[in-house]
Parts: C-alpha cells; sequence; structure tokens
C-alpha cells in the first residue's frame, strides 16, 4: 500500500471540505429534502450515467413516486416508463424490488443500517455508504468511480481497479482519509472532485485543492492512473426489428423476458439478421402485407456487445387475429402516450415511425 506518512488524515480532510463549501455542488435536487429513499434513487441513476443526465430523469421519477411507498405499489411497466433512455435497466427493477421489500420487511421504512441496506437488491457497499453518509451523516465510506480516480491519482495505485487487490488497497485508503464528522459532506466532495476536476481526461489540476499531497501530479504522471482494462473488441450482433403497423396506426410491440438485455422493456419483434421475413410472415397467419419497407442500418452500444439494427417497416392492411392487447404482446397506438417501458433505440424509432405515418 502507498505510504499515508506523507499524508495527514485531518489536513487532506480539512483541505477538501474548505474546498467543497466554496465549489462543491450543493444545489443538485437529492440534495434538497434529504431522506434515505431519495439519496438512494439518486445513487442508483448515477451509476453508469452523468449527473447532468440524470437530473430530469430524478424529478420526473420523484414527482411519480414520492415516497418508497408509492414505487412499491407501481407497476414494473409504469417504473420502466419512467426509466426509459436512462439505460441499465436492472437498476429500475432492482429499485421496485427493493421498494417491495422495504414494504414487506420493515414496514415501509426505508433502512437506516448499513447491513439491512447491503441486503436490497441492488445495493453494495459503496452505495450503502452514500446513502447513509449523505442523508443521515453516518461514517461510512465510499468508493464509486470518481472516487477510485482521486485516490488512484492521489497516491499512485498501479492497476486497473476492477482488479480485486487494487480495489482492497483503494478502499483500504478511502476508509483511512473518511472523517468520522463530516462523512456526507466528505464524500460528496470526493465525488465532486473526481467530476469537475479530477476527470478522466483533461482534468484541471492548477485548480484542484489536492494538487500538494498528489503523488501522480509531482510526478507528472496523472494520465497514467488509474490503470485501464485492457481493451478488447466488441463482438458484434445483428438483428432485424420488424415494425408491424396495422390498418388503424398501432404498432406491434412484444414485452422482453424479465432478465437479460432490456429486460421487461417493450420491443418490436425481432428476426436474426439471415433470417427469412417473408417466412415469418407466413408462420404468423392473419397479416395482409401491403408494403414492406427497409429503414437505414442503426448501432447501439452495450457494456459487452455492440447491437446492429435493421428495421423493417411492415405495413398491414389489418391486425393479425392472432395478435391481440395482453400480457406479452400489444398494438402501440402511436397517437396515445402509454406508461409503457421503451429501450432507448425502439423510443427512436416510435418517433421516426410516428412522423413517417403523418
Amino acid at each position: 500500500m502507498p505510504a499515508m506518512k506523507n499524508i495527514d488524515a485531518q489536513e487532506f480532510s480539512r483541505a477538501l471540505l474548505n474546498w467543497f463549501a466554496a465549489h462543491g455542488r450543493q444545489d443538485l435536487p437529492w440534495q434538497q429534502d434529504r431522506s434515505p429513499y431519495r439519496v438512494w434513487v439518486s445513487e442508483i441513476m448515477l451509476q453508469q450515467t452523468q449527473v447532468a443526465t440524470v437530473i430530469p430523469y430524478y424529478l420526473k421519477f420523484m414527482r411519480a413516486f414520492p415516497q418508497v411507498q408509492d414505487l412499491a405499489q407501481a407497476d414494473i411497466d409504469e417504473v420502466l416508463h419512467h426509466w426509459s433512455g436512462l439505460g441499465y435497466y436492472a437498476r429500475a427493477r432492482n429499485l421496485h424490488r427493493a421498494a417491495k421489500v422495504v414494504m414487506e420487511q420493515h414496514q415501509g421504512r426505508f433502512p437506516e443500517s448499513f447491513e439491512q441496506l447491503l441486503a436490497l437488491p441492488g445495493i453494495g457497499e459503496s452505495t450503502a455508504g452514500a446513502i447513509l453518509s449523505l442523508s443521515l451523516g453516518q461514517h461510512h465510506a465510499i468508493l464509486d468511480g470518481n472516487v477510485k480516480r482521486v485516490l488512484a491519482r492521489i497516491f499512485m495505485v498501479d492497476g486497473w481497479p476492477g482488479k480485486t487487490a487494487v480495489l482492497k488497497e483503494l478502499w483500504s485508503l478511502s476508509r483511512m482519509l473518511t472523517p468520522k464528522s463530516q462523512a456526507g459532506d466528505y464524500n460528496q466532495a470526493m465525488m465532486d472532485l473526481g467530476a469537475t476536476l479530477c476527470t478522466r481526461s483533461n482534468p484541471d489540476c492548477p485548480c484542484c485543492p489536492m494538487q500538494e499531497h498528489c503523488a501522480a501530479y509531482r510526478a507528472d504522471r496523472v494520465s497514467d492512473f488509474p490503470g485501464r482494462k485492457a481493451a478488447k473488441i466488441l463482438p458484434k450482433r445483428s438483428v432485424q426489428m420488424l415494425m408491424l403497423v396495422d390498418g388503424r396506426g398501432g404498432v406491434m410491440l412484444e414485452k422482453r423476458p424479465p432478465s437479460g438485455i432490456w429486460g421487461g422493456l417493450w420491443s418490436f419483434p425481432e428476426l436474426k439478421l439471415e433470417d427469412d421475413l417473408s417466412v415469418w410472415l407466413q408462420q404468423h397467419a392473419g397479416f395482409a402485407v401491403l408494403e414492406i419497407r427497409t429503414l437505414p442500418e442503426r448501432r447501439h452500444s452495450f457494456s459487452h456487445f455492440q447491437l446492429h439494427i435493421f428495421p423493417r417497416l411492415i405495413l398491414l392492411e389489418k391486425p393479425g387475429l392472432q395478435v391481440l392487447d395482453g400480457d406479452s404482446r400489444v398494438w402501440y397506438n402511436l397517437s396515445q402516450s402509454q406508461k409503457r417501458g421503451l429501450a432507448a433505440p425502439v423510443q427512436l424509432l416510435l418517433q421516426e415511425l410516428k412522423e413517417e405515418l403523418k
């Protein structure tokens, strides 16, 4: 572990807190009327997502589900509808599941103990620490992506933070430096520092309050930390998305399985690129096809593969008799707002389709 003897933990936290008081972000929506529930929702949304993107989603989500009881009682389709476009939809499903656990096991009171929080779906050690320190001032360390980057640079911690040994070292540093008092402000300050000055690229070292403590800055090696994961070529998957439009202007959507990519969301029927569309249409009796148009290819990147989408617009004379509104397949009315969870590419295609059919 990097030596701590050159850094006084109290001096370190004092410098950071002084900077935070003058320059930190203190007017974010989840910082107003703080409660464990409100901070929890924000922390889950902020996983893998930038603050500027999260803010409008958070405001809309909290209007729909102001209390944990509202979230627990909501239908999962409504929850996913308010999450649509934010990505990483397992986060929304875990929020919904956790809210139900809070109602069933904690009588609707959001847990205020670290162990109880860790037992909820989708909450890890850093998220639990953030919820309790930011909302209640409890003394817990955190280690989100911003904090990992700040600590890796200040202490020149070699290696990719995803490795067990590196992660253990960073957790040790975080726990040592987190002050017993003002832990919430300190944790917010660390996150703000990483988000605004100690950024992944083009960090603003001259304005950084921790400059004199930073080993990477002194060695002129800031860009070397944190270590990067070995690059890999993402595999490619190709699908046909079938945009079947009936004679009344409805478009067919299918509900995806609850787990996996876009789990629980509504999407278009899909075919492998090599599958024959005419065979699929024959197998689904009741379709009288007027016209088939091939729309331009588009791409959507996931963390572990790249999806190549080939949309097929299929205009029908009348809806298929075998395709009725139900639990897994519906005719979606483009002219009416409906509370259904839609993946971002599906939302965009529906919007294009709406313009196309005007």
